[in-house]
């Protein structure tokens, strides 16, 4: 039995599916990507989750993406995996991480039929006792979680946290002033470093950042500021990173997942622009932007580098 029932703190990593100009899934150029996030001090890895384009993955990918998540992490940070969707294959995928080695598994909401609130608080029951891996849920597009299904999920001990992908503060307040320290509360929304400091006072602890793929310093000056409540830094760094790369991953659907392999590519980490349908690649026009941005994100927030020791 899982003996930690505790969501993670900190920066969580999300690495992307990596595809070859073939449409194959890449596992060495997936294994570097975990790796540079481990480097980077971040504090969890969620594989095969949104921005690895899970709703495109077919079981074997999903099998190999878990395996080299595992292995590579080697147990150094959690593993948790994205399951969700289709609850059959959602059951499925929670057995195949379990067996794999994987710590926990974000739930995906399901889609196109919401269902009414105790079928959403069943759906995530069912999935998250299924194993006796850590379970977080997941709300956000049409999918928002009332008290009625936290109560429901509070007695579940495999629930140990809650994500948020909808941005209704109301709701955060009200989930979080009710549950408080029950769950875990992870913010979940896109680019989240442009929302963080107004999650901090809720009791968020944790953001996934997408930017962190490919320049996870500004991450985590960003990050620490927020927490030492460093308005100066805070201001600087979204005037000159954060709300410019927000702009641009506003201006297209699918961005929250293509502008990372963008920013990897322009980073010097080649996973190449090819993407799963209906995502698109990033067009010319925005990728010569973000390119603009991230040179003068390393002009002005130079990454520090460890002299050797002698």
């Amino acid at each position: 039995m899982c003996q930690n029932r505790t969501a993670p703190k900190g920066i969580l990593g999300f690495p992307i599916a990596p595809f070859t100009e073939t449409n194959k899934l890449d596992e060495q150029k997936l294994a570097h990507n975990i790796q540079f996030l481990l480097d980077e001090g971040l504090e969890a890895i969620f594989v095969a989750c949104a921005a690895g384009e899970y709703p495109s993955l077919s079981k074997e990918e999903y099998e190999a993406m878990v395996d080299v998540a595992v292995s590579v992490t080697n147990k150094r940070v959690p593993v948790y995996t994205g399951v969700g969707g289709n609850i059959q294959t959602s059951l499925e995928f929670a057995k195949i991480s379990k067996e794999k080695g994987a710590d926990g598994y974000l739930i995906l909401p399901p889609y196109l039929v919401p269902g009414e609130q105790a079928g959403l608080a069943q759906y995530f029951k069912t999935i998250a006792e299924s194993t006796d891996l850590n379970a977080i849920v997941y709300q956000r597009d049409k999918i928002a979680l009332s008290i009625p299904v936290l109560e429901t999920l509070a007695d579940v001990p495999q629930v140990v946290g809650v994500k948020d992908g909808l941005g209704n503060m109301e709701l955060n307040t009200l989930l979080t002033q009710t549950f408080k320290q029950r769950f875990g509360w992870l913010n979940g929304m896109p680019l989240a470093e442009v929302t963080m400091p107004a999650y901090v006072p809720l009791g968020f602890d944790s953001y996934s950042s997408a930017i962190s793929n490919y320049i996870p310093h500004i991450s985590r000056k960003f990050f620490d500021a927020v927490i030492e409540n460093d308005q100066a830094t805070i201001d600087d760094l979204y005037q000159h990173v954060i709300l410019p790369i927000n702009n641009i991953r506003r201006q297209r659907n699918g961005y929250a997942v293509s502008l990372i392999k963008a920013g990897m590519e322009i980073m010097g980490i080649p996973v190449g622009q090819t993407v799963r349908l209906p995502i698109l690649p990033v067009e010319k026009e925005h990728y010569v932007e973000l390119e603009r941005i991230l040179e003068n994100a390393l002009n002005r927030y130079p990454k520090e580098t460890v002299a050797p020791s002698i």
